[in-house]
């Protein structure tokens, strides 16, 4: 086993954790399993009707770091042409 496979190993354990902490998370809240995605065709439906947002690029994430649960959104700003 090299050390980089040693490395990969950690980072997919590590992913896992997290993807469990956000199921918890949107249990905890009383969310759907799929909320992230739902509300993520939302916005692409209401910003797409705007040209200055790349609304094919909005981001939609629950966090959680340090005990603390965060809705992250990100909507890009179109490239100007």
């Amino acid at each position: 086993m090299s050390i980089l496979s040693f490395f990969k190993e950690d980072a997919s354990a590590n992913k896992a954790k997290e993807r469990l902490m956000m199921v918890l998370s949107y249990e905890r809240k009383g969310l759907p399993p799929n909320f992230a995605d739902i509300l993520k065709k939302d916005l692409i439906s209401v910003f797409s009707r705007y040209p200055q947002f790349d609304s094919e690029n909005i981001e939609v994430e629950m966090k959680v770091d340090n005990d603390r649960e965060e809705l992250w959104i990100s909507i890009p700003f179109a490239k100007e042409r």
